[in-house]
């Protein structure tokens, strides 16, 4: 566990107690650098307690094992996450224990908690380590969290948590110029209160010893000549188009920038009343995003995708609109011919670049292990399923499996942080040799083997490019960028690497700053940031007593039927929104098949799927709170009609009235005064 030259050089500060930021390349040791500088805290530092955050689940394993060896079993450690079953007791845990890693989500709920062995006070941590720092921006949870820290800082509360941040890149907020991405790493450092970012100077020849770049290499391919599926497609759009009459809707099928649209026209349309024009944007979006997976991957995945969505709407609806019913009649008389079209069509240029990449590497002498990132999920399992169907690949040893995030109940698109972990694992000890991933693989993943990486399509930034490029960390790897010449994708990489050049010379601009006009910047930054924050919440606090919870009713959004007020609503957990009225149930129908969702809640389960009993829209899930059944809305299934018309949130937390939190005791009291009542009224 010793440190190299240059670990030491960036870690002085932190030993002497100074807020720093280390800036070091991916697989340069900023854990265990991290990890020494908490031992050293909890020798020297009377009545020491450490938190590590971490962005994402499948990082607190993998940080455990590195603190782990660095303490010795000296000091009480432990570790959490939210797929640890029920929600486990933070600041009991927190007081009982020397060294806590976590993710940041976790440490915000103990923050926020009225519950006494959940909640917990920032400063009662002596040392704060923030992993992937450069998150520390806007509304992240990192953010919010260090917000409080700054609060603390300017009401002279003491003690305040000594600060470490760890990041390979920083980047650049978007700028393009120098002074922008100087002004974005400024403000990242006042966000963590950043006493200087270090990085090597004395030791550098010694870091790029340690610290090998992969080989670049840009595969590129000719767009599709001839696009029969593609274009039918579109064939079908323009008459959906011609549907909706509306002339300044843009034709540019197959984009973000057309799905962007199409979502505003949704919103509007539905706050409105215009139902014909909301259907007509909801199968819009659906052909577009069939475009984009026929874009990234087969045909056969994009009609797969739209196959799934009308069988949805056939087996859910049970009243549909004059233009659904068109608009169902319109894919089923064009089915046949889109299935043969993506059966026989041309192959997608992408796929037999990446094809050869993957014979290539894997057909090559060694044991290659590799990650092909790409955008979506959906896009992810479909080139797993590629993988596995693909004639050309059986001859070479392929052992592949998905690396995704959590948030859809549906198995094809989604997977729990144990699956994750397991799946690390195996790719760890080589049982698998190649992940197929979505961004969650993008940081902090530490597979030493790893040696091939295929970023496939991607549209994203220069922090992505870093961290994606940096899971690459055996000697001699490789790094493919794969793209369609001309595409979006390619003139991004293409200045992701200018950007990733920027936001070194601005790093360095403020590193060489004078100290006291650093500070003087970093305290004048911090001020804006908490007036801003305070002026914000403010604002939304008005927002949400704009209208009086009874004055608001709940309308389906897609029959506009009303089944309720904004005064039936609960808070549990801070989280679900759900409906105590009583007589909310003759509204809504309940799924005998429970919601899968591989997870342990502390209080509650999932019941069956809701939907609305007059259209059969799904509304949410049915959940069972401490024996209690209580139906749990998602905020997109209603339509808020307002005494100033009719409102579509995009989040509960920003409804215009105010929700309190739900009361068991008092719930089960009202259930019990209602029975007696009804038994009253029988007699």
């Amino acid at each position: 566990m010793e440190l190299r030259p240059y670990q030491w050089e960036v870690i002085m500060p932190a030993l002497e107690g100074r807020n720093v930021i280390i800036w070091l390349p991916t697989g340069a040791g900023k854990t265990r650098a991290a990890a020494y500088v908490a031992k050293r805290h909890l020798e020297t530092v009377g009545r020491a307690k450490v938190v590590v955050l971490v962005n994402r689940v499948h990082l607190v394993t993998q940080h455990s094992e590195e603190f782990r060896r660095m303490l010795d079993g000296r000091w009480q450690m432990t570790t959490l996450s939210g797929d640890m079953g029920a929600r486990a007791d933070f600041g009991h845990v927190a007081r009982n224990h020397d060294l806590i890693i976590c993710t940041a989500e976790l440490l915000q709920t103990a923050l926020t908690s009225s519950e006494e062995e959940e909640h917990v006070e920032l400063n009662a941590f002596s040392l704060l380590v923030v992993d992937e720092c450069h998150h520390t921006h806007k509304d992240t949870v990192y953010n919010i969290i260090l917000s409080q820290y700054l609060g603390l800082k300017f009401r002279m509360a003491r003690p305040l948590p000594q600060v470490l941040g760890l990041t390979a890149s920083l980047g650049t907020g978007g700028a393009s110029t120098l002074q922008g991405a100087i002004d974005h790493v400024l403000q990242l450092c006042a966000n963590l209160d950043t006493w200087c970012i270090m990085s090597p100077q004395e030791q550098r020849s010694q870091l790029q010893e340690h610290s090998r770049q992969p080989c670049k290499q840009y595969d590129l391919c000719h767009k599709r000549t001839q696009d029969p599926f593609g274009d039918l497609l579109k064939k079908l759009m323009e008459e959906v188009h011609d549907q909706l009459e509306k002339p300044e809707l843009s034709r540019n099928f197959g984009t973000q920038k057309y799905e962007q649209q199409v979502v505003e026209l949704s919103q509007t349309a539905a706050e409105a009343g215009l139902q014909q024009q909301r259907v007509c944007a909801l199968h819009l979006r659906r052909y577009n995003d069939a475009l984009l997976i026929h874009d990234t991957v087969r045909a056969v995945d994009a009609l797969a995708s739209l196959q799934e969505f009308y069988s949805r709407e056939r087996a859910t609806k049970t009243q549909v609109l004059l233009v659904e019913s068109w608009l169902l009649a319109h894919f089923e008389d064009h089915k046949d011919m889109l299935a043969q079209l993506a059966t026989h069509g041309p192959e997608n240029p992408k796929l037999e670049v990446l094809e050869q990449i993957l014979r290539e590497q894997f057909g090559s002498p060694g044991s290659p292990r590799g990650i092909i990132f790409t955008r979506t999920r959906q896009s992810a399992y479909s080139l797993l399923r590629w993988l596995q169907q693909q004639p050309g690949l059986k001859a070479v040893d392929i052992r592949a499996q998905l690396l995704i995030g959590a948030g859809n109940s549906s198995q094809s698109t989604h997977m729990t942080p144990r699956e994750q972990q397991e799946v690390i694992r195996k790719f760890r000890v080589g049982t698998l040799n190649l992940l197929v991933a979505t961004s969650v693989a993008e940081e902090g993943l530490d597979i030493p083997q790893c040696n091939v990486v295929v970023r496939y399509s991607l549209l994203t930034n220069e922090i992505s490019m870093v961290q994606a490029r940096g899971r690459a960390r055996a000697d001699q790897s490789m790094y493919a960028f794969v793209a369609t010449e001309g595409s979006r994708e390619l003139r991004r990489e293409l200045t992701n690497e200018v950007l990733e050049n920027l936001m070194e010379r601005a790093v360095t601009a403020v590193q060489k700053m004078d100290h006291a006009e650093y500070q003087a910047k970093i305290r004048d930054l911090q001020r804006a940031a908490l007036v801003k924050r305070a002026a914000r919440a403010t604002l939304q606090e008005s927002r949400r007593q704009q209208f009086l919870a009874d004055h608001v009713k709940l309308l389906c959004i897609s029959c506009l039927m009303a089944v309720g007020h904004g005064s039936d609503l609960r808070k549990v957990e801070g989280a679900h929104h759900v409906s105590v009225n009583p007589n909310f149930s003759i509204y809504y129908t309940v799924s005998k098949k429970p919601v899968v969702i591989n997870r342990v809640f502390k209080d509650w389960s999932p019941g069956g799927t809701i939907s609305c009993r007059n259209c059969g829209e799904v509304w949410g899930l049915q959940m069972i709170y401490k024996s209690v059944k209580l139906p749990a809305l998602k905020v997109r299934s209603m339509l808020l009609e307002t005494p100033q018309g009719r409102v579509q949130a995009k989040k509960w937390s920003r409804v215009p009235f105010p929700v309190p939190d739900f009361n068991y005791m008092q719930h089960c009291a009202d259930l019990s005064e209602l029975s007696d009542l009804s038994d009253l009224f029988l007699d």
